[in-house]
């Protein structure tokens, strides 16, 4: 199963937890008395830079007679919409700029370049997600409502098609987001739910036609009435709409990769209902920690994500400043080296490619699988750790008395791992003596 005691799979007792969150309190206040013009000067060059790459994009399209001219319009039209998508949108709406009191750059007046209404976005991500992250039966992103991301979803048929859902989740992501508020699974019983999904429904058509038809048919038809005598109207009109396809294709696919390195790779952890209600924030915070993972990113990389590379630490502070998370993760990532506690991250591609192992594997029965529910890659519980533990013992830290360093989660891990590595040796080991009697 999942985890189900946090801080006893942390092997932290309540105290160290308590600790830690007042160390991450301080981290925060920092940064919050630490915000002014420089954070403000970012995030107005990136709206600036936003739409210079915007325009350039529908310039080289709407001028374009060369193929090579319209693959520069897509590219950059791409770019624009992942930067307004991830660096503005995202963060924006997260209230991540709130404190400037800028009514153009706030969270209740920004609405993005994407098919799902900010509204909608700010409940299903900002609330449920956020408040909780991997937790089963709570977080709608935990698969979202389509993939079998972990052994605690049930095997059903239906998850013979893991690998090609998320395909079409890829491509299509924004429609995807969009339909998530909706819960088209739920069953809705009374008359008040059913008007509730009813207007819901017409608030996504309504954003779902809008975005159509800004980039399907008013830029398109705009691009054909301007030069449609030189190119042809119907080459034109095809070459400024398909442009726009691949423009949002290429930000719904860097989209999922992003988000998926964030949340499926081998480290992030899943989490049952049990006592998420009465957390601390201590505690809250250690679910945000174990529940996330990071991907190595420079300055272009970590701008491109909307600085999301820094997920665990996004997830700890989801409103402050995404610029920020850089610095804040050189303090986030001391503080798991001094409590013991993992640090999840690695390349993009690796990242990428495990939470697509997942996927691939999870499609499969439980009997097809290896390792069980409570030491699987991409999901664990504290009974890994308790072979052999008289019954009631909790998993708590130790102080190495030749070191004085804190062992704890990692050093459990390290050890487990070890013990996997001896007990396949020994196998090898008789294997080959049996064949050579």
């Amino acid at each position: 199963m999942a985890i189900t005691d946090i801080p006893e799979y942390a092997h932290l007792s309540p105290a160290d937890v308590e600790a830690l969150g007042a160390e991450l309190d301080a981290i925060r206040a920092d940064i919050e008395a630490d915000r002014g013009e420089r954070d403000a000067r970012y995030i107005r060059n990136t709206i600036r830079f936003q739409r210079g790459m915007e325009l350039a994009g529908r310039a080289l399209i709407f001028g374009s007679t060369k193929r090579s001219a319209w693959w520069a319009g897509a590219g950059a039209l791409g770019v624009a919409k992942i930067v307004e998508n991830m660096e503005l949108g995202h963060n924006v709406m997260h209230g991540q700029w709130d404190w400037m009191n800028d009514p153009e750059v706030h969270s209740t007046t920004w609405e993005w370049d994407n098919t799902d209404p900010s509204a909608h976005w700010k409940h299903t991500h900002n609330y449920i997600h956020h408040k909780y992250t991997n937790v089963l039966g709570m977080d709608d992103d935990v698969g979202y409502g389509l993939l079998r991301v972990t052994r605690d979803q049930r095997w059903r048929p239906f998850y013979l098609g893991n690998l090609a859902y998320n395909t079409i989740l890829a491509l299509l992501f924004e429609y995807g987001v969009a339909a998530q508020h909706l819960e088209l699974a739920k069953k809705r019983k009374t008359p008040e739910a059913k008007e509730q999904f009813r207007r819901d429904l017409a608030d996504v058509g309504k954003k779902v036609g809008k975005q159509v038809a800004k980039d399907y048919v008013v830029y398109p038809a705009l691009v054909s009435a301007a030069t449609g005598r030189r190119v042809g109207f119907g080459r034109a009109y095809r070459k400024a709409a398909t442009a726009n396809v691949m423009g949002n294709i290429v930000r719904n696919l860097w989209t999922n990769a992003v988000i998926f390195c964030g949340h499926f790779p081998d480290g992030a952890e899943k989490f049952t209902k049990q006592d998420v209600d009465s957390e601390t924030q201590a505690e809250w915070y250690l679910r945000q920690m174990l529940g996330s993972a990071n991907f190595h990113a420079g300055p272009v990389m970590g701008f491109m994500s909307g600085n999301l590379s820094y997920q665990i630490e996004h997830h700890i502070f989801p409103d402050l400043p995404s610029n920020r998370l850089p610095e804040i993760s050189v303090r986030v990532r001391a503080l798991c080296e001094k409590y013991d506690l993992p640090y999840t991250t690695g390349s993009l591609p690796v990242q990428y490619a495990k939470s697509w192992r997942t996927i691939a594997k999870l499609s499969l029965p439980n009997k097809y699988l290896k390792a069980t529910a409570d030491d699987a890659p991409e999901t664990a519980s504290e009974r890994r750790f308790k072979q052999g533990l008289p019954e009631g013992v909790r998993l708590q830290s130790e102080l190495d008395p030749a070191t004085g360093r804190r062992k704890g989660l990692v050093s459990a891990m390290t050890a487990l791992r070890g013990r996997g590595r001896r007990r396949s040796a020994r196998v090898a080991t008789d294997s080959e003596q049996r064949r050579a009697a």
